[in-house]
């Protein structure tokens, strides 16, 4: 797609139809198998119960602890079901990881909690001030807003794996 290696920063665009969960997490393996220390967050799709096929849970990529991302409301509910709790439970995953000195950070997607200025776009932003690179998902209906927080200056991926490593690849050394 574009490269801009002025900011760190990679996002996989995908359409409604990719399922880019998976990609993202066997990015993060494939990275983690070459010795790169992982920070950050990835959603995994759980079904809760048989009424209830679309449950999520993040996973704290420094320290594989899964915490839910959706909060259950009752049947009939048509309320978001993001749990706030876990936006900030996340929050403190990728600042720890920072502080760690995590390689680089994943966050699962910037979506409409980041488009609207919260969720972890005060995360992301940290990581890549601090020089630590960050790749992350941002669906097509998000694009002119993730291009008006980065100014621009991100690296714009296909959601496929080789992309992604290929990305990390090309980024100046890290220690």
């Amino acid at each position: 797609m574009t490269t801009d290696q002025s900011l760190p920063i990679a996002a996989i665009v995908y359409r409604p139809t990719d399922h880019i969960e998976p990609v993202l997490l066997e990015a993060a393996r494939a990275l983690a198998e070459l010795g790169v220390r992982l920070g950050g967050i990835l959603q995994h799709d759980i079904a809760t119960t048989i009424n209830d096929p679309c449950g999520m849970e993040l996973e704290d990529l420094a320290t594989g602890e899964r915490f839910p991302l959706s909060q259950d409301l009752g049947s009939g509910s048509e309320a978001c079901r993001l749990d706030p709790n876990a936006l900030a439970h996340a929050a403190v995953a990728v600042r720890g990881a920072l502080e760690r000195g995590t390689q680089v950070v994943f966050i699962n997607k910037f979506g409409a909690q980041e488009a609207s200025g919260s969720g972890l776009r005060s995360e992301m932003a940290m990581a890549v001030t601090s020089g630590v690179p960050v790749i992350t998902a941002v669906g097509e209906r998000f694009l002119a807003e993730w291009q008006h927080f980065t100014g621009g200056h991100s690296t714009l991926l296909e959601p496929k794996v080789a992309d992604i490593l290929a990305w990390w690849r090309a980024l100046p050394a890290r220690t």
